[in-house]
C-alpha cells in the first residue's frame, strides 16, 4: 500500500522553505512529499501552474495549502490524481467567489495599512501591483509565535503577491469533491480565524484548532501540521488506487 504524495502550496509573503519543519516530520514517517514554488502571479496562473506540477507526479497526491495556497489548492485540486485537500491557516473559497469577497464578510485582523504596494513590469511593457506586509507589522501579523530573529529574517525575504489575486474569482472548488481537512490557527492576524473557520465548515472540512496559533504555523508548530496532514494521507491511501474520489458537496 502506497502513501499519496503530498504537495505543499506555501503562501503569499512565503516561500517553500516555510515548511522545512513539516516536510521533516512528514519523511521520517515514510510519506512522499514535495513543496515546489507558488508563483504568486495571480490565482489562475498559479493554480495552472501547480496542476502542471501535479500532471508529472507518479500516483495519487494530497495538496496542501497554507494561506493564500489554499485558495491555489482549491482550484489545482480538480486534477484527477488529487484525492485530499488540507487547509493550513488558509482560504477556502467557493467558486465564483474572490479573495476580497471571503475576506470581506469578516472584521479585518489587522489594518489593511500594514501592506507596502510596489510595482513589476509586465510581459505586453504594462506595469503591475505586487504586496508585501510592511517589515515592520510583519512579526506581530504573520509571524507572532516565531522566534524575533527568525521572524525579522522572514520580513526581510517577503516573496509578493499580484495585488489583484485579490480581486480574482475561483473558476472550481475542489473541497466539493474530494475530501478535505482544515488547521485554524486562533491567533492568526493575516487570515483572521472566523474566515478560516468558515471556509472549512462550508467545505465539510475535518477541523483541528490550535488556539494560541499565529499564520506562522507551518513554522511554529511543525509536528501539529504534520499531524493532520498525516491523517489525511491515512484517509486517502490508496487500495488498487485509478483515479480520484468523489463525495457530496459541502455547505454553499
Amino acid at each position: 500500500m502506497t502513501n499519496p504524495t503530498v504537495v505543499l502550496v506555501h503562501d503569499a509573503f512565503a516561500d517553500a522553505t516555510g515548511w522545512i519543519g513539516v516536510v521533516s516530520e512528514l519523511r521520517s514517517g515514510g510519506i512522499p512529499v514535495i513543496a515546489p514554488p507558488n508563483p504568486l502571479r495571480g490565482l489562475t496562473s498559479d493554480a495552472a501552474y501547480l496542476a502542471s506540477v501535479l500532471s508529472q507526479v507518479e500516483g495519487p497526491a494530497v495538496l496542501v495549502g497554507h494561506g493564500y495556497g489554499g485558495a491555489v489548492i482549491t482550484v489545482a485540486g480538480a486534477a484527477e490524481n488529487v484525492v485530499g485537500l488540507v487547509y493550513v491557516a488558509a482560504y477556502a473559497p467557493r467558486e465564483g467567489e474572490s479573495l476580497g469577497r471571503l475576506r470581506g464578510r469578516f472584521p479585518e485582523p489587522s489594518p489593511a495599512g500594514d501592506l507596502k504596494e510596489w510595482t513589476y513590469p509586465l510581459p505586453d511593457g504594462r506595469s503591475a501591483v505586487e504586496v508585501t506586509i510592511e517589515e515592520a507589522a510583519f512579526p506581530s501579523v504573520f509571524a507572532a509565535d516565531v522566534p524575533e530573529d527568525v521572524a525579522a529574517v522572514l520580513a526581510a525575504s517577503q516573496r509578493p503577491l499580484a495585488a489583484d489575486a485579490f480581486a480574482e474569482t475561483v473558476s472550481a472548488a475542489a473541497w466539493r469533491t474530494k475530501p478535505s481537512w482544515a488547521l485554524v490557527a486562533g491567533a492568526d492576524r493575516a487570515i483572521g480565524p472566523e474566515v478560516q473557520r468558515f471556509g472549512a465548515a462550508r467545505a465539510g472540512s475535518v477541523v483541528v484548532e490550535l488556539p494560541d496559533a499565529s499564520h506562522a504555523v507551518p513554522l511554529s508548530e511543525p509536528t501539529r501540521v504534520a499531524d493532520v496532514i498525516g491523517d489525511a494521507v491515512r484517509a486517502t491511501r490508496p487500495v488498487g488506487w485509478s483515479g480520484g474520489t468523489d463525495r457530496g458537496p459541502g455547505i454553499a
